[in-house]
């Protein structure tokens, strides 16, 4: 294991290690000798892994075999205590870099959101390579709280974990704790980030007596910054009016990208909001209501369409297990909104005509999807975000 004495200020430490107790004491030992931590997801397969220390350039590493260091590492720039990976679901994962200050902020104004102290447990069953896992893990090293990490999600090792007060999880895991009939109700509040929540999925959530915390962040936030449409104490969320684009100020805002001035300079407004690349709008109470990505937004026939809200009516019919929906060129309409369906029985999957049909009750007509592609399932992330620029393109399925 890596000593303190092994390190020197300045230095990035990349770990691969799975998560567990250790990683509290190794976090803590890092910053204490003026480090920052890049923490690595241990299942990327090797060749991703590799290709994520050649962008990052650590200037030592950490695994199950031992520490190393490396000559070509370019150590953490001034004051950076972490460095975090993005999922990638755009393409090649960014990295990510904050100051403590950052770190402190987002545990602290989480904490008093949600009215928890050091007395309160904490269950971490996300990767703590990604932002969501590691804030639950930094609540022990910077609240003094109890944390339980696991390994890995597992619905029977969650079901025994029955001290935790707060725990964070994403759409996915909490569609596969209802359907084994967890106990959600023991916990003061689920936080749900990492994808959008439907509507669907929260009141099923909320019948099983479970208090719900939709949250609204990216690693480039330092994890959710806004609950339930509100933003947490000192986050300031606007709206460009040009491109309905979400822009978000305070100070959990990240330093920048690793080793990547340009990426950075594009990331921010003149006057230093973050935009995180996300449109919506802000209701007369000033709640935030989230429409998609702004790169996802379908053009067809002079009308815009988010994939998000088909997705959400979509995901109502009875027929449907899962959906995504994504824009592919079309000679008349510009583009036409495909619908991507895992259906909920194989043998008898539904008709582009009863999907269309279906939207056109809840949406307006022209939202409703032009062509149904069939498949067996959807290409998501690790954390369980569609990863859309996955989707069979137009030569790899056949048009209606």
């Amino acid at each position: 294991m890596l000593a303190a004495a092994d390190l020197r200020s300045g230095d990035l430490v990349g770990v691969r290690l799975p998560p567990g107790p250790v990683w509290r004491e190794l976090i803590a030992g890092v910053w204490d000798a003026g480090a920052a931590v890049l923490p690595i997801d241990v299942r990327m397969p090797p060749a991703e892994t590799d290709a994520l220390v050649r962008r990052a350039r650590p200037t030592a590493l950490l695994d199950e075999a031992g520490w190393s260091r490396l000559d070509d590492g370019v150590p953490a720039g001034a004051d950076v205590v972490a460095v975090i990976h993005t999922s990638g679901t755009g393409g090649t994962p960014k990295l990510v870099e904050f100051h403590r200050q950052a770190i402190d902020s987002a545990v602290a104004s989480s904490a008093l959101a949600l009215e928890a102290g050091p007395n309160d447990p904490w269950l971490c069953c996300l990767p703590v390579a990604h932002v969501g896992g590691l804030l639950a893990l930094l609540r022990s090293v910077l609240l003094g709280a109890t944390v339980a990490v696991h390994e890995r999600f597992d619905v029977e090792t969650f079901e025994r974990e029955r001290d935790a007060a707060f725990v964070s999880v994403v759409p996915t895991m909490l569609v596969r704790l209802l359907d084994a009939g967890a106990d959600l109700a023991r916990f003061r509040a689920i936080l749900v980030g990492g994808a959008s929540l439907p509507g669907s999925l929260r009141r099923r959530t909320e019948r099983a007596g479970a208090n719900i915390v939709e949250t609204y962040g990216l690693t480039e936030t330092c994890g959710g910054v806004v609950y339930d449409g509100r933003p947490l104490p000192g986050t300031s969320v606007r709206i460009d009016g040009g491109t309905d684009g979400i822009e978000i100020a305070g100070p959990t805002l990240m330093r920048g990208y690793r080793l990547d001035p340009t990426g950075t300079d594009a990331a921010f407004t003149r006057d230093g909001w973050l935009r995180p690349g996300d449109a919506g709008w802000l209701d007369d109470d000033g709640r935030l209501h989230v429409i998609g990505r702004l790169d996802d937004l379908i053009e067809s026939g002079g009308e815009k369409v988010w994939p998000q809200e088909v997705e959400a009516a979509l995901s109502t019919h009875a027929a449907v297990a899962e959906v995504a929906v994504a824009g592919r060129a079309d000679r008349e309409w510009g583009q036409r909104v495909v619908a991507f369906v895992v259906p909920a029985d194989r043998s008898d999957p539904p008709t582009l005509d009863e999907l269309r049909d279906h939207v056109g009750a809840r949406l307006a007509r022209f939202k409703a999807p032009h062509q149904l592609v069939l498949v067996d399932r959807l290409p998501r992330t690790p954390l369980g975000k569609v990863r859309r620029n996955a989707l069979p393109r137009p030569q790899d399925v056949p048009a209606e």
